[in-house]
């Protein structure tokens, strides 16, 4: 019986493994006990076993988790990481190029400039903004002078040429085919920029009057500081009225009704609007780059008499190509006049291809449309037939202006310094394209408007900067735009602080890549359309329907919501 039971408890289970270690073998007398007790802790190991094992594979699948978790977080903190060093390996990029640029330049090449001297190599390094703040002006060039050195480059300017001759023959052949005879007269151009006399006269009395007024004013400002005519204060107070005042006044509204009481034409009054603008804000940044010098003297007094810029410094910087006034600036040792000759006659050229413009493109369009009642079709159609003619204008008003008549000054000045805008059409967001579009009036804001408005709120408030500076740029484009057309809409004043400020959010600086490129394009190409769209609609309507009896009212009004219903009811 014994026997029978152990063959059934051995072949249940198996043969019993000796412990490690021992040389004995099994002692006979317990060897049922012994295969009893072996029995049940081998059912007991089992069981441990499985359980090991269960929680072995839950354990194992929470390591797993927790480490796609980690690695998921890795992932986000890297591009982060990323991002972030990026922006800042760009930020010491720009401010080593600023920086290196100052120093001196052996591979200057020929063509820009000759050789300069030991005296003027060292000049070169003390134009540094005062008390080490503000722009920092060195020797540079433009950055289409340099690209138009490449090969691939000068041949997109090449193509631009092929367009305005395609132009020009266009209109010759079709005035020849309804004429008869070649029509070589330029009518709108000798429209637009009529009363040119008067034009002159009042730039030469603005110019006058800024030349004299906020100089001496600044002067007999700088002398009360010392003491020598009464009470600092009383002075400055008086002083300062009186600067504001002429801002407002003499150089504010005397310009603007003189353009409005002789109904001058859109470019004559371009001339006089945007060097008004201009010769306020020049005025304001000499005074605001002057004023703390003066003051850091009046609490020092470290000279005998306080440092007033000579004449001839505060009358170059009036005809040099910036708004941010320096005592010196870099300047160049010679002047290349056949380089000036070269950008008056491409400022010329872009002009007739401007006229070409909107005699092909635009004046047969809107002059038919503006008799016709818009509906949604119309007004669409309208948007994405002006988008062509828009891109032009913006491209041409960017290379005469910002390129070609800000160098040919700057040539003429020894102007060094020609990073007049940026590489803009890289832009891959709307703040960037901001910074870089027109370089001149972006320092003079973000130094005088956004930086002081920091200064004066502790730099509290940099969302209410940035709109600050928004709405001062919306409401002098539109300024500009409404003295020079002669009506009020605010189309640009609302794509400005809508879609501008909305687009300067959404396309932000993080935005990289080729996507966000074709983005910002698309965006200015549909703002261009609807900007030209819009306004030759208005001016059409306001020659087509005018007011009987002028008021406030019938001035804000746009008329072109109401012109093509009369048309079509008459």
């Amino acid at each position: 019986m014994e026997n029978g039971t152990d063959n059934i408890l051995r072949s249940r289970n198996g043969a019993i493994p000796q412990m490690p270690g021992s040389d004995r073998g099994p002692d006979p007398g317990n060897e049922q006990q012994s295969n009893g007790g072996s029995h049940i802790l081998s059912n007991g190991e089992q069981s441990d076993r499985i359980q090991e094992t269960a929680d072995g594979i839950i354990e194992a699948d929470g390591v797993i988790s927790k480490k796609m978790q980690l690695k998921r977080k890795a992932e986000h903190l890297k591009n982060d990481l990323l991002r972030q060093f990026d922006s800042q390996v760009s930020d010491l990029v720009d401010h080593l190029l600023e920086e290196s640029s100052s120093l001196e330049r052996s591979s200057v090449p020929a063509a820009f400039s000759p050789p300069m001297s030991d005296r003027e190599r060292a000049k070169l390094g003390h134009f540094r903004p005062p008390h080490g703040e503000g722009k920092h002006f060195t020797n540079r060039r433009s950055l289409l002078d340099e690209l138009f050195e490449v090969d691939h480059i000068r041949t997109i300017y090449h193509m631009f040429i092929a367009l305005l001759i395609l132009f020009i023959l266009s209109t010759l052949v079709v005035d020849f085919i309804d004429e008869g005879r070649l029509v070589l007269d330029f009518d709108l151009l000798v429209y637009a920029f009529g009363q040119f006399p008067l034009v002159v006269c009042t730039w030469m009395c603005m110019f006058l009057s800024v030349f004299l007024v906020p100089y001496t004013l600044f002067h007999l400002w700088a002398q009360s500081q010392s003491g020598s005519y009464g009470h600092p204060r009383v002075s400055s107070l008086l002083l300062g009225s009186a600067f504001l005042l002429y801002q407002v006044l003499g150089l504010g509204l005397l310009p603007a009704y003189v353009v409005v009481t002789n109904s001058l034409p859109p470019a004559s009054c371009f001339i006089i609007i945007i060097e008004q603008v201009r010769l306020m804000m020049k005025a304001h940044s000499f005074v605001r780059e002057n004023v703390p010098k003066v003051l850091s003297w009046a609490k020092d007094k470290t000279s005998p008499g306080p440092a007033v810029p000579q004449v001839s410094q505060y009358l170059y910087f009036l005809f040099a190509p910036t708004l941010i006034y320096r005592d010196k600036y870099p300047r160049n040792p010679v002047t290349r006049w056949s380089y000036v000759a070269s950008n008056f006659l491409q400022v010329l050229g872009c002009l007739c291809y401007a006229y070409y413009v909107f005699v092909r493109l635009c004046i047969p369009q809107f002059r038919s449309i503006s008799l016709q009642f818009l509906d949604l079709r119309a007004m669409v159609l309208c948007v994405f037939n002006s988008i062509l003619p828009g891109v032009l204008v913006l491209l041409l008003a960017f290379f005469a202006f910002l390129h070609c008549w800000l160098n040919a000054f700057a040539e003429m000045l020894r102007f060094a310094d020609r990073m007049f805008y940026k590489d803009w059409w890289n832009s891959t967001s709307f703040a960037n394209y901001y910074r870089t579009w027109n370089v001149v009036v972006h320092d003079w804001l973000y130094y005088y408007v956004y930086r002081d408005f920091l200064l004066i709120s502790q730099k509290r408030f940099r969302l209410a900067a940035m709109l600050f500076v928004f709405t001062i740029s919306a409401v002098v484009h539109e300024y500009i735009l409404a003295v020079c057309f002669g009506f009020f809409y605010p189309v640009l004043f609302c794509l400005f602080m809508c879609f501008g400020m909305m687009f300067n959010f959404i396309l932000h600086d993080r935005r990289k890549g080729p996507i966000w490129n074709v983005i910002m394009w698309t965006a200015l190409f549909l703002g261009q359309g609807v900007i030209i769209c819009l306004y030759s609609q208005e001016w059409y309507a306001q020659r087509y329907c005018p007011v009987k009896e002028p008021s406030f009212l019938e001035w804000v009004t746009p008329r072109s919501w109401s012109c093509q219903t009369g048309l079509r009811t008459d």
